[in-house]
């Protein structure tokens, strides 16, 4: 029932932020960047031991565990990007929203190209001279 939690925190903080933006908008921005940071590192537990699992499931497949850290930083990247960019959109920045989302794309693809260098090497491997 993490979800409940998270839904009545997120309705307390709104109504907040609601009744603050009147008169305190810097609050208010406070108070919204404070409740994305808190939902977050409620959800870092978890996410946690969905790693942990992906991670004896890739051992016990005999999977390197370099390409599964790769992906893992992938995820980590596209998920702090987008929070970093939702929590300045909130702050009314929409450019600079849209650079961290372009920053997160690049590093990203950076680190997808020996991902790809490996896939590309299988596929010519399993192609008939």
């Amino acid at each position: 029932m993490d979800i409940i939690q998270i839904v009545g925190i997120g309705l307390m903080s709104t109504v907040l932020i609601l009744v603050l933006k009147e008169q305190k908008p810097m609050f208010a921005f406070l108070l919204a960047a404070a409740t994305g940071i808190l939902i977050f590192l409620f959800l870092i537990g978890k996410i946690g031991g969905v790693i942990s699992t992906l991670q004896r499931l890739a051992e016990s497949s005999g999977m390197e565990t370099v390409y599964l850290k790769t992906v893992f930083k992938i995820i980590g990247i596209a998920y702090i990007a987008e929070f970093g960019a939702q929590i300045v959109r909130d702050a009314g920045q929409e450019s600079i929203a849209s650079k961290i989302e372009l920053a997160g794309k690049v590093l990203i693809m950076t680190l997808a190209v020996p991902i790809i260098g490996i896939i590309i090497e299988t596929v010519m491997k399993l192609l008939p001279a």
